[in-house]
């Protein structure tokens, strides 16, 4: 009752912010805000405000959306959902959700907590980046007021009033919170991207608003469909905020390029040395590639002399650091001397700049057209990241980075026929192309249990859902009539995938829940970037495309970089590639790679965490620590649902069987046989597989398990161990019935392990 009186009282209270502004840039008066506060003092920590606070409100009145602060509040005071549009550029990530903070009133009887306002972001480094750039904007610190919560990390408070989160953990919180009630305002940032858990959020968020009227829900984006987003929430007014956008002048190739790594390095040096002042923004697919291209970068700028400027090359990317990727924001550099040509900033980074970042200086950019996107098979379980031809709607976005601040041009590494009729209109959904048993599990702790029913924008295909629905069912989450079990609800917990947390559950059982925490530590930090040969493709997406030339061309462009090594703990330069490779061996184990890792794990925490130990022995210092905090996090979740710590004696004979025998329990579902042929076959999907060349085992044994499906020229299996026949019947008899079995080779050898198994109890009872 107390929350429906406090209802009936307005909840927005509307401050004239341009009377405030002018007092505080003129005067140092003591002047009486309009909610009885003094206009010089933060409200939000008590403390003056700072110079530099005064700086940058200057600044944020230029932006278009400062323009259209009292519409906005107007529009959101009057409706629930609010759905608003923002041009590149425009301001609306970091001055929306400070409009509403000093709109809404967050105080609740409570005294020790108040509402928050959420603002949602589908990449972590938004979130984190974003975060920091509010918190200056509102003169408090970071991690106090203004916070931020992503996978693994929460740099929030009791005193956080406004926090940004990735939207997979909005939907993490749900899950504990069904009716979001710590939130007054949800905002989802960037949702034209429409990533897995954002079209989620947006089926729960409308069952939400009938149970809440008080809750408010804010849709921002760049690109939308706007009736179709109108159509779905109700008929939800739609604004409009026009980009801070200069001329851009757009020019793409007369011939597709052969290898668009290649050509967007020389283009890169083209715009150096022939283009007036200004910065440079290219988009490249992942780590590995943006690594190696800042490496070239440098050594061509180098080799080209003084009679150019100086660059400074920064990576971006999703895994990289905060104290690195906040270099973006860097100026460029000086000339070297006094009155000598100025220097550049050159941005390599993935398609997390093309709207979650805005980059101020970027006169310049270079799209060769490719971003890396979810691809799930439903048939083969296989789910991987393609590298693929961009949307025009992500061209669009692209090229509108390089209008910020003065007029800019933006080079396209493809044809203009390529642009017009091989790019599709939009991105697809994330839910059409991706594997849902995380996303079933997640529904059903929130206690959907329709999922053929449930509010999807774009439902998913029936295939994909049956799929996740058997996945989750031989895992022991689900029982037979699609309900929720025991293991299921504690198996949701974990913001991992089903089959390592089923893994992390039972690994008690078999005593050694503290080594399968350090192998899920270290899966979970490894950058996975597994990528698809476009040949495999061809068959269902390409054929929607006119297969011209021009396609030809970029397709062949796509092979030469389809086969990028995935980074993770183990280091593995150019320079030194061999003493790299002996380094490895030294941490391989003969039972396969999943104990490899271990054996890193081990060695990092033994040599006392010490980075000149992993310079010295190719370990990636920022795995490990990642790893570390990990499996502190997972520790945690462990001991809140009284899962025990333990592990087998060192010594004992079984302390490595167990461990074998606990991945099993999670990964029988990802088995490999050997075929007297000599090659690999995936257990029931029969798919033709080899293990990959950087696996450690010095053999081929006749069952693996393996963490990875690679597709490339051929499939590989990745990250492989060792396991025996006769555990798998013990581990997972259900799914190994051999009456539900296809005919192969597998299946043979099943039937005399079984008839061998029964031989032995005969003679027991004799």
């Amino acid at each position: 009752m107390g929350m429906e009186r406090k209802r009936k009282v307005s909840l927005f209270d509307v401050v004239d912010d341009t009377c405030v502004s002018a007092k505080l840039a003129k005067t140092n008066r003591f002047a009486v805000h309009g909610n009885g506060t003094n206009p010089l003092v933060n409200r939000w920590n008590g403390r003056p405000y700072s110079k530099r606070y005064l700086e940058i409100l200057q600044k944020r009145k230029t932006l278009p959306v400062w323009h259209q602060k009292e519409e906005f509040l107007q529009a959101l005071k009057a409706n629930q959902t609010l759905i608003l549009v923002g041009e590149t550029g425009s301001g609306k990530t970091t001055q929306i959700p400070q409009f509403v903070l000093e709109a809404v009133e967050l105080e609740i009887p409570d005294k020790r907590r108040k509402f928050m306002v959420a603002c949602t972001q589908p990449r972590r480094v938004a979130a984190m980046s974003v975060s920091r750039r509010v918190a200056e904007e509102m003169d408090v610190n970071m991690g106090e007021e203004v916070g931020y919560s992503i996978r693994f990390e929460d740099c929030s408070s009791s005193r956080t009033v406004l926090k940004y989160l990735t939207d997979g953990m909005l939907l993490r919180e749900a899950m504990a919170d069904p009716l979001l009630e710590r939130y007054k305002v949800i905002i989802l940032d960037e949702a034209h991207e429409r990533t897995l858990a954002t079209d989620v959020l947006f089926g729960l968020l409308k069952e939400v608003l009938k149970n809440r009227p008080d809750l408010k829900l804010v849709v921002m984006s760049a690109t939308l469909e706007a009736e179709k987003f109108q159509g779905y929430f109700y008929g939800a007014p739609l604004m409009k905020v026009p980009g801070r956008l200069h001329p851009v002048e757009i020019f793409y190739t007369e011939e597709p390029e052969r290898d668009y790594l290649e050509a967007a390095i020389r283009t890169i040096m083209q715009v150096h040395m022939c283009e007036p002042p200004g910065d440079i923004l290219v988009f490249l697919t992942g780590e590995e590639e943006i690594e190696d291209a800042c490496k070239k970068i440098s050594k061509q700028v180098a080799n080209a002399g003084d009679v150019y400027g100086p660059v400074k090359v920064v990576p971006l990317y999703s895994t990289l650091p905060p104290a690195m990727q906040q270099k973006i924001f860097d100026p460029a550099p000086p000339p070297v001397m006094v009155g000598g040509p100025p220097g550049r900033k050159i941005v390599v980074s993935t398609n997390v700049a093309e709207t979650s970042l805005t980059i101020d200086g970027i006169v310049y950019v270079i799209d060769p057209g490719f971003s890396k996107q979810k691809v799930y098979n439903p048939r083969i379980r296989v789910e991987s990241l393609l590298v693929s031809p961009i949307s025009k709607a992500s061209a669009h976005q692209r090229s509108g980075r390089a209008g910020r601040t003065q007029p800019g041009k933006c080079f396209r590494l493809y044809t203009e026929k390529s642009f017009n009729n091989d790019l599709q209109p939009q991105t697809y959904p994330e839910i059409l192309r991706s594997n849902l048993a995380n996303t079933v599990l997640t529904l059903k702790k929130l206690g959907i249990d329709d999922l053929v029913h449930f509010d999807f924008m774009d439902p998913p295909a029936p295939e994909t859902l049956m799929r996740a629905l058997e996945v989750l069912n031989y895992l022991g989450a689900l029982d037979d009539e699609g309900n929720l079990t025991k293991l299921g609800e504690i198996m949701s917990e974990f913001p991992l995938d089903p089959q390592m947390a089923k893994m992390l559950v039972v690994s008690p059982e078999f005593n050694c829940s503290n080594e399968i925490l350090s192998i899920s530590a270290m899966l979970s930090s490894k950058c996975h970037y597994i990528v698809l040969s476009i040949l495999c493709l061809e068959s269902n997406r390409l054929s929607k495309w006119k297969y011209n030339n021009g396609l030809r061309m970029l397709l062949l462009s796509l092979r030469m970089h389809a086969c990028l090594p995935v980074p993770n703990c183990f280091l593995r330069p150019r320079e030194a590639q061999k003493a790299a490779d002996q380094a490895k061996a030294n941490f391989a184990h003969i039972d396969g790679d999943h104990l490899t890792l271990l054996n890193v794990y081990h060695a990092y925490k033994e040599n006392n965490e010490d980075p000149s130990w992993c310079y010295e022995n190719f370990i990636n210092p920022r795995a490990m620590k990642a790893a570390d905090n990990v499996r502190e996090q997972l520790v945690r979740i462990m001991v809140r649902y009284n899962l025990k710590l333990c592990s087998t004696d060192y010594n004992s004979r079984d302390y490595y069987i167990n461990i074998r025998k606990a991945m099993l329990a999670g990964y029988f579902m990802q088995v490999a046989h050997l075929e007297r042929t000599g090659h690999y076959l995936t257990v029931k999907d029969k798919q033709v597989v080899h293990l990959h060349p950087s696996n450690c085992l010095n053999r081929k044994p006749e069952w693996v398990i393996y963490n990875e499906f690679v597709l490339t020229s051929r499939n590989f299996i990745r990250t492989v161990t060792d396991v025996h026949g006769e555990w798998i019947l013990d581990i997972a008899p259900l799914y190994f019935d051999l009456e539900n079995f296809p005919q192969c080779e597998a299946k043979r050898v099943l039937e005399k392990l079984y008839k061998k198994r029964e031989r032995e109890r005969e003679e027991s009872k004799n």
